[in-house]
């Protein structure tokens, strides 16, 4: 057992006021680390502790690992939660962290590069019985006519993804030969920018798949669980806006056989901590498509309908300890849904940074909002947009929609633009209110 009396949290927002919360309710003190624009963050004002480790770019602060490292050897802290985002995924990141002797709340080094690697990823879950979607099954090389070989073996549409992507960038779909081969070389060009991996490969374009992923926990010491899932089709250039557990038409059958498969696979990786198996659900099947080796920003909808707290688990499952929940433990009780708000003009998306005037946060059972804002706060503009989660609870898909429904009414955020007007058209919208969108549906929705 490892003695985890300090954390420092190298995160911002409300993720990082989410872990210093779960720390406190552990009885554990908390360091928070924030760049020049961050100094008045909420979690950073009820930290124990608090470290400036840079300038407002992200690049020169919460990406700056020797900062970070440095910030936890001066407050003497014993381990170091990434959140998501920024160096959630980064294997040289949590290596790092385990060399100069700090524990690193989430998976080994090892199993994130593996994981972190799509092709990789593929393989690994392939080899441990999880379907896939038919593709490449290796990195493309420069061999133009076999890649158009295996387009055609494949059938198109297929879409060209960077091994090292995330976060929705890093794709291309193709819906013709005659266009493949300089796609690629976009698609390689814009993935050496972005993740300098210039890696692609190759996969069946689904046409209206959901995106369906299942929340596992796993101990390291060979347990490993599985939470249901969510479904998060409603999307906006790959990037979720609406989140909910369990999955609209998912019977208990397929939450069984495919929760299984995944929970088998991490108890033969030996995975250690929270994790998500994102798959495409298309025709009742369902399809891999990558792992994220951390906690997810949609983690609170899981956590309503199981009354499990992930990241509580996580710092156990850190801390050495083995799992406390068996299987038969998870319970799936109710619906959960969540919206993002994120601090932007609800038509165009462009972000709305500035000072936020007035904050009313909504109310009523079944409500929950994970929010790092206040009155009098600066969104800054230097990162992402999201300012709060809004999560309904309700026993039934319908009571959970009209709490949500009453909760975004409630909510007032004044002095800058927020996505909560689109939030509400969408809500009123037959065709997710009864659960029949797949991840195209927003984009073809606003173009209408």
């Amino acid at each position: 057992m490892r003695e985890l009396d300090k954390i420092l949290i190298a995160n911002r927002g409300e993720i990082a006021l989410r872990v210093l919360r779960a720390c406190k309710e552990l009885g554990i003190k908390t360091v928070a680390v924030h760049s020049t624009a961050d100094r008045d963050l909420l979690h950073v004002r009820l930290a124990d502790e608090t470290v400036c480790i840079g300038p407002n770019p992200a690049a020169q602060s919460y990406l700056n690992i020797p900062a970070i490292i440095s910030a936890a050897e001066i407050t003497d802290s014993s381990a170091i939660h990434p959140g998501y985002g920024f160096l959630s995924e980064n294997a040289d990141f949590a290596e790092q962290v385990e060399k100069s002797g700090f524990i690193f709340i989430g998976p080994a080094p090892d199993t994130i590069r593996q994981m972190g690697d799509k092709v990789s990823a593929i393989n690994t879950v392939k080899a441990l019985g999880i379907p896939c979607v038919p593709g490449s099954g290796e990195p493309l090389d420069d061999d133009d006519a076999k890649t158009l070989k295996l387009a055609r073996n494949i059938g198109y549409p297929v879409i060209i993804k960077a091994t090292g992507g995330g976060g929705g960038r890093g794709m291309r779909v193709v819906h013709n030969e005659s266009h493949l081969i300089n796609a690629v070389a976009l698609t390689k060009s814009e993935a050496k920018a972005a993740f300098n991996n210039d890696k692609v490969y190759l996969e069946k374009y689904l046409q209206t798949p959901r995106h369906i992923e299942i929340q596992v926990l796993g101990d390291g010491q060979g347990n490993a669980i599985y939470l249901g899932e969510r479904d998060c089709s409603m999307q906006r250039r790959h990037q979720k806006i609406i989140e909910e557990a369990p999955a609209p038409g998912i019977t208990q059958a397929q939450r069984e056989e495919i929760g299984e498969l995944c929970a088998k696979a991490c108890r033969d990786m030996k995975y250690r901590g929270a994790g998500t198996m994102e798959f495409l659900y298309e025709d009742d099947k369902f399809y891999f498509i990558e792992m994220n080796t951390r906690i997810q920003v949609e983690h609170p909808v899981t956590e309503m309908v199981t009354g499990i707290d992930l990241v509580v688990e996580q710092i156990r499952i850190a801390a050495g300890k083995k799992l406390s929940i068996k299987q038969s433990d998870v319970k799936i009780t109710g619906h959960a849904i969540e919206c993002r708000v994120n601090a932007e003009d609800p038509r165009t998306f462009t972000p709305s940074p500035g000072t936020v005037s007035y904050f009313h946060q909504p109310g009523g059972p079944g409500i929950r909002v994970d929010s790092h804002i206040y009155g009098s706060y600066k969104v800054p503009p230097y990162y992402d947009s999201l300012i709060a989660k809004v999560i309904a609870y309700g026993e039934t898909r319908e009571m959970a929609l009209a709490r949500m429904r009453n909760a975004l009414d409630e909510t007032v955020i004044e002095g800058i633009r927020t996505n909560i007007p689109l939030h509400q058209d969408i809500l009123r919208g037959n065709t997710f209110q009864k659960g029949l969108i797949n991840i195209h549906y927003l984009e073809k929705w606003m173009n209408m």
